[in-house]
């Protein structure tokens, strides 16, 4: 192996590789890898038209946010109607119209904003008639559905249309199905009634989040990314971690999970923070596919951090009836505990290897950025302050794009321009199309299970195998999690997880909160799971390693991320839904000593190079105080301090030349 060590504690990390990959490689690794990427781009009459429509549709959305919403059914179709028209607009129907606009996705885009539209425009109509359709109600619902699909298709995949397709074909003609699986099949007209003219179909729960809090914040990160504050980010980790042994892989564990908060989508964390760090990683040691595994494991995570999390976490808060800011607590000690084991990881490999940091006088100082740029971070605390103190999400996100254009102009240097502006408006309603999409589209596999009884029919069966056995159970939904998050989005994953699975995780005698952060969990861990792991193939692109390879080495590097969700079902006090701070702490502190020994024996250092034996003591130790018994956790922390011991004196003995550097 190479490492190019001779120069790494004196070269500039601004200067060590991250200029070797161009914007315009990275937006090719986006396209390639993130199919819910915005396709179509670029300049022409036909490009600003719709960039002025991504603007309105983001100040219609900050305009109700800040004076109050129409009608529920009313104002997401009137958000549909801005994803549908844009949807057509932005994503190409073949891969050889990239980049231009035909006069047919001028056709669809307008036919699909109008059937989305007629239910604003008959508001009043439906209501007064009960939601008995009419003939046009009908057709119009039945070409949007249509649209639906083929909008689902250019944005995200093949997979969230033939699902929902089954499923529809399944409510017509379920009365021939065999044994439990039968029902009395449902009529055209029941369907355009429940599915489109009331709000437990298209327009159900999961796009009204959408078009609510999940759309503000989007737009709120676009702010935040045009604001600077990602390279703050990035400097701020340069100046915290940059020096420790495997610095630059640390910087990239803080910098993910710091951008995590910004960008929605994994592959874009990947690519985004990737371009700088996984170079950098490279030319100091770290090999190939380590690199790249440690980012896709890093920006996967993301979507775990509060305070803006994943758009699956605003679901999740709605569906679970509580607020956001319960959500983000809930999910601190494990995202936490998820990167702490990253970090140790990344330490252990890069005392293994004899990884020394980069040169502190080569580093940002950390009191200089936040003099010049530290305003930029007003608005993100902000957030925090504000979801903390009980606002709803949907009045703190649009708050807090007000403050991020209020807190950038407190100096010259941030300050952004009318044309920052508008880009961040255009930017924030284009990121927001695929996961509305998604979510419209969901909304007739979850109408179909409210309308034909099949999640009871699925409930039972899966109780039935597992024969009421609380771990089958919970192995069966990782596995069904896991296998439906290789081919749809994080959000569509949950809500089918969360329409099926988790009446079954709460019927085994699982607390609410935890059944659904355990569905949520294994959603997002599918996109590091071979043989689809989208977000480890991104990075091994961006490392020049071999996808597979990367893959292997990102799932290894995650081994606790599949774990801890375990710890908080049969422990929920991590999650602060039940028991006292101090119990929660507790589980927090024995759990984090599990992933220490699991680091370890994963990387085989601990205070050393440690033989075969010890890593194999080390990680049924780990799986021994991860197991949140009060009687395992003894035997763990006992076992733990032995292998300090034995680690320490073995450590003396260890002649100094046989050390690592």
């Amino acid at each position: 192996m190479e490492y190019e060590q001779s120069a790494q504690a004196h070269e500039d990390p601004k200067a060590m590789g991250a200029e070797e990959i161009s914007l315009e490689e990275r937006q090719k690794l986006i396209s390639k890898y993130d199919t819910e990427s915005v396709g179509s781009d670029g300049a022409g009459p036909a490009q600003t038209i719709v960039k002025w429509i991504a603007v309105a549709m983001s100040v219609f959305h900050i305009a109700a946010a800040l004076s109050g919403r129409l009608p529920t059914l009313q104002y997401r179709s009137i958000h549909l109607a801005f994803v549908i028209a844009l949807g057509f607009l932005c994503y190409p129907g073949l891969k050889k119209n990239k980049g231009r606009i035909t006069p047919l996705d001028w056709v669809l885009a307008a036919v699909g904003a109008v059937t989305a539209g007629y239910v604003a425009a008959e508001y009043h109509s439906i209501i007064f008639r009960a939601s008995m359709p009419t003939t046009l109600d009908i057709v119009m619902f039945c070409v949007m559905t249509l649209l639906l699909f083929m909008v689902t298709r250019r944005s995200v995949g093949w997979a969230l249309v033939i699902i929902p397709t089954v499923f529809v074909i399944y409510a017509f003609f379920g009365r021939h199905m065999p044994g439990i699986l039968m029902h009395k099949g449902i009529t055209m007209t029941r369907m355009t009634s429940h599915m489109y003219l009331g709000t437990e179909g298209i327009f159900g729960v999961s796009l009204g989040t959408c078009a609510t809090y999940i759309i503000v914040f989007v737009i709120f990160s676009a702010f935040l990314e045009r604001s600077g504050l990602g390279e703050v980010i990035n400097d701020i980790a340069f100046a915290l971690a940059g020096w420790t042994a495997g610095g630059p892989g640390k910087i990239s564990v803080i910098t993910s999970a710091a951008f995590g908060t910004i960008s929605g989508s994994a592959v874009a964390n990947v690519v985004t923070t990737g371009a700088f760090t996984i170079p950098l990683m490279k030319k100091t040691g770290f090999e190939r596919e380590f690199a790249g595994g440690v980012e896709a494991v890093s920006s996967t995570g993301g979507q775990l951090m509060p305070p803006v999390m994943g758009a699956a976490a605003f679901i999740m808060a709605d569906m679970m009836g509580l607020s956001y800011s319960k959500v983000c607590l809930a999910a601190l000690l494990p995202v936490l505990l998820y990167y702490l084991n990253l970090f140790i990881c990344i330490h252990f490999h890069a005392k293994k290897l004899g990884l020394n940091g980069i040169s502190k006088e080569n580093l940002p100082k950390l009191v200089p950025i936040l003099k010049e740029r530290g305003h930029l971070m007003i608005p993100f605390l902000a957030v925090i302050v504000l979801l903390t103190a009980g606002y709803t999400p949907l009045y703190v996100g649009a708050i807090g794009i007000l403050l991020v254009i209020l807190a950038a102009a407190l100096r010259k240097s941030t300050r952004m321009s009318l044309r920052d502006i508008l880009w961040a408006l255009e930017k924030g309603a284009k990121n927001s199309l695929s996961v509305s999409i998604s979510c419209a589209v969901v909304g007739l596999i979850v109408g179909v299970f409210t309308l034909t009884g099949l999640s009871a029919v699925f409930s039972n069966f899966i109780l039935k195998v597992a024969a009421g056995n609380v771990y089958l159970t919970l192995f069966f939904v990782m596995i069904l999690a896991i296998v439906l998050g290789m081919g749809l989005p994080t959000v569509a994953v949950y809500l089918l997880m969360t329409t099926v699975t988790v009446p079954i995780l709460i019927a085994v005698g699982i607390e609410k909160m935890p059944a659904h952060f355990f569905v949520f969990y294994f959603g997002l861990m599918a996109g590091l799971t071979p043989p689809v792991a989208i977000t480890a193939y991104a990075a091994a692109g961006l490392a020049e390693a071999n996808p597979t390879r990367t893959a292997l080495q990102g799932l290894k590097l995650a081994l606790a991320g599949f774990l801890i969700p375990y710890v908080f079902v049969f422990a929920p006090e991590m999650l602060f839904s039940s028991g006292t701070a101090a119990q929660s702490l507790y589980v927090f502190a024995v759990t984090l000593l599990g992933i220490v020994l699991l680091a370890a024996c994963v990387e085989g250092y601990l205070l050393r190079p440690m033989p075969v034996w010890q890593r194999a003591i080390s990680g049924v130790t780990a799986l021994l105080l991860i197991y949140p018994e009060k009687i395992t956790d003894l035997i763990g922390v006992l076992i733990f301090c032995m292998l300090l011991v034995l680690q320490k004196w073995g450590r003396r003995k260890t002649p100094r030349a046989a050390e690592p550097s």
